[in-house]
């Protein structure tokens, strides 16, 4: 059928929020965002007057700029793809990247995690200092005079030389130490001053140091802003990662980087940019609250991701990552000048870069193993994992660390799933089937748009319960709710179009349920493989503890997640929801160099299991695809 046939309809796929339509020719972005239940601002009612619905083509095409939009955006904007939603026709199918500022509510991120105290011994200190100021009879030149000053101090400082100077710090001596009266306070990492600060007063108070902590998840990213000093977290903020306007899981930004000629600076450009605005907001967050913060304070940095993110962030290649045997680039811990990646810290800051396991086992499971004591649970059983597009699994038995990755997809992410979206208001995250009603919660008690990652587990789980969907996962007619859909399937009624909110039924479908099949045969798979390796094979009752991190894993109701079959047989109290356990772990590594130590040990000791290549993974694949759970309580 030709492109511009009238009968044609066009995808419109609208992200970070993970939502999709097919609209007629002739619908602009405003309207098909609004018929989604993704509600975008519009200030001046959709006639082009404002510029509050700006969004951004990523892929495909649109109408040609109208004189509207030409007025409102500059050259450079129009060439970056920035449109007015409410101007924009759809031409072709597209994928949209809706900014945080045009959306009017947000969506749910998860920053919040264990709260583990550490002894502090951050990799900056800082050391405070008076200098003689320049005269006639003293004309030394201020590096001289502060390194002179440094030399008087050398025996009561924790370094036996003179510290190095980068170019940067060295280009704001000058500067700094006349309008700080010659006196300031010197942020030293190891043998080298990475930045020049305020100095301390009992009128003003202590001039802090500042770390930032970072974990780059593929769908979410969680930052905590850290004073180094007393080891408090001073603000916290999520954002949704940018990257996912250009494919929604690892495999597909690997083959984005792959593809396009400047495919991995673009989506490095786009996540530092996002992590420059984080910082900046936790900055003002502090200061509001009463601690002066800015972000040229900020002089040690740690940040954890899988080793997709990790290498995209680092700048270092990715092409490996996407062709067996999938190996990282680098493996080793990195440290890497805040400046040469785009990060708006204290200009001679460092990002600390955790080591990671494998190519898709990255430093984030590494640090929640180190959050968690997993790795130093020698006398008890425990899995932790941290469910995602990729989920990373870790097995601790008898002094031994089994580790795998399953591709469990996006569909916990609302991805691929009929009437998916991600976790924000009006999402169902909670489904009850009583007799012949069906109960829904929605997020933020909204009316309901579309349904998250756990609300559709929870929906497959009350079906199976029920005994609407049978172990190989068909719907059956067996319930009020059921509705006929296409061909000889049946699809199931979570709410009414007149109870929605975009006037538009929501359903779980047949494909729906065989979405979470996929997801939850792999993640069952992965750690049916692990106590295979271990010894434990057909031994659940052997588990002690069985962590679950991660923001979806925070939200999701552990009964549905053993009903489906995702999680082995085990009762309740084995299970501890840990939230974001990475971030807490890239706190313990920002305020510890011992941690980061403890990183690469927990490195050195992990056992790591190719699933794709293990000899039984393809056989307990497909048995864990099926619902053997149906009809039991948990």
């Amino acid at each position: 059928m030709p492109e511009n046939s009238p009968s044609k309809k066009y995808s419109v796929s609208l992200q970070p929020v993970g939502r999709r339509i097919e609209v007629e020719p002739g619908t602009n972005i405003l309207t098909a965002a609004q018929r989604t239940g993704v509600e975008l601002v519009s200030l001046c009612g959709g006639i082009g007057a404002c510029d509050s619905c700006k969004v951004r083509l990523v892929k495909g095409k649109l109408s040609p700029h109208t004189l509207e939009e030409q007025a409102l955006f500059s050259a450079d904007e129009l060439e970056a793809g920035y449109r007015l939603a409410c101007q924009a026709i759809p031409q072709s199918d597209v994928v949209i990247d809706i900014p945080p500022e045009s959306l009017t509510t947000p969506q749910r991120l998860q920053v919040e995690g264990l709260e583990v105290e550490v002894p502090l011994d951050p990799a900056v200190i800082p050391v405070d200092i008076k200098l003689d100021p320049p005269s006639l009879d003293d004309l030394r030149s201020d590096t001289t005079r502060l390194k002179d000053a440094l030399s008087a101090q050398i025996n009561i400082i924790r370094f036996s030389r003179l510290p190095r100077f980068s170019h940067a710090v060295l280009a704001s001596l000058s500067e700094k130490a006349r309008s700080f009266g010659w006196e300031m306070r010197l942020a030293l990492r190891e043998d080298e001053v990475v930045a020049i600060l305020p100095p301390s007063h009992p009128t003003n108070g202590s001039t802090p140091l500042l770390g930032l902590a970072v974990d780059v998840g593929t769908t979410k990213l969680a930052a905590y802003l850290v004073d180094l000093i007393s080891g408090k977290t001073l603000a916290k903020a999520g954002a949704m990662n940018p990257q996912i306007a250009f494919g929604e899981d690892v495999v597909s930004r690997i083959a984005y980087a792959n593809t396009h000629a400047d495919g991995a600076q673009v989506l490095q450009a786009r996540l530092v940019e996002t992590l420059n605005h984080v910082l900046s907001d936790m900055c003002a967050e502090a200061t509001q609250a009463g601690f002066t913060a800015a972000p040229e304070w900020v002089v040690d940095a740690v940040v954890v991701g899988n080793t997709a993110m990790h290498h995209i962030f680092a700048r270092l290649p990715v092409h490996q990552l996407g062709t067996a045997p999938y190996v990282p680039a680098v493996s080793e811990p990195l440290d890497i000048p805040a400046r040469e990646l785009g990060l708006n810290l204290a200009p001679g800051a460092y990002v600390h870069l955790p080591p990671n396991v494998a190519g898709y086992v990255g430093a984030d499971h590494v640090a929640m193993l180190l959050a968690t004591n997993t790795w130093q649970r020698d006398d008890q059983t425990v899995i932790a994992l941290d469910i995602g597009t990729n989920t990373e699994i870790t097995l601790a038995h008898k002094g031994r660390l089994l580790s795998c990755s399953c591709a469990s997809g996006p569909a916990f992410e609302g991805a691929h799933i009929h009437d998916g979206m991600r976790a924000a208001p009006g999402a169902v995250e909670r489904v009850q089937i009583k007799g012949e009603q069906v109960l829904i919660h929605t997020i933020g008690n909204q009316p309901p748009v579309g349904i998250c990652g756990s609300g559709i587990l929870d929906a497959v789980s009350e079906m199976i319960a029920a005994g609407i969907i049978d172990p190989h996962g068909s719907i059956r007619p067996l319930h009020p709710a059921v509705r006929k859909g296409d061909g000889m399937r049946y699809n199931f009624l979570l709410a009414a179009a007149g109870d929605s909110g975009h006037g538009r039924e929501v359903l779980v479908t047949r494909k729906d349920v065989n979405e979470i099949q996929l997801a939850k045969g792999a993640i069952r798979a992965g750690i049916e493989i692990l106590m295979l390796e271990a010894g434990l094979a057909g031994k659940p009752e052997a588990i002690d503890e069985f962590i679950v991190a991660g923001a979806f894993g925070t939200y999701i109701n552990l009964e549905s997640a053993v009903r489906v079959g995702m999680f082995p047989p085990l009762p309740l109290y084995k299970f501890r929801q840990v939230g974001n356990a990475a971030g807490t772990g890239a706190r313990q590594m920002l305020v510890s160099k011992a941690h980061r130590r403890i990183a690469e040990e927990i490195v050195a000791r992990i056992e790591y299991i190719e699933l794709s290549s293990h000899p039984d993974f393809i056989s307990e694949f497909s048995h864990d695809l099926f619902f053997v759970n149906a009809r039991e309580e948990v």
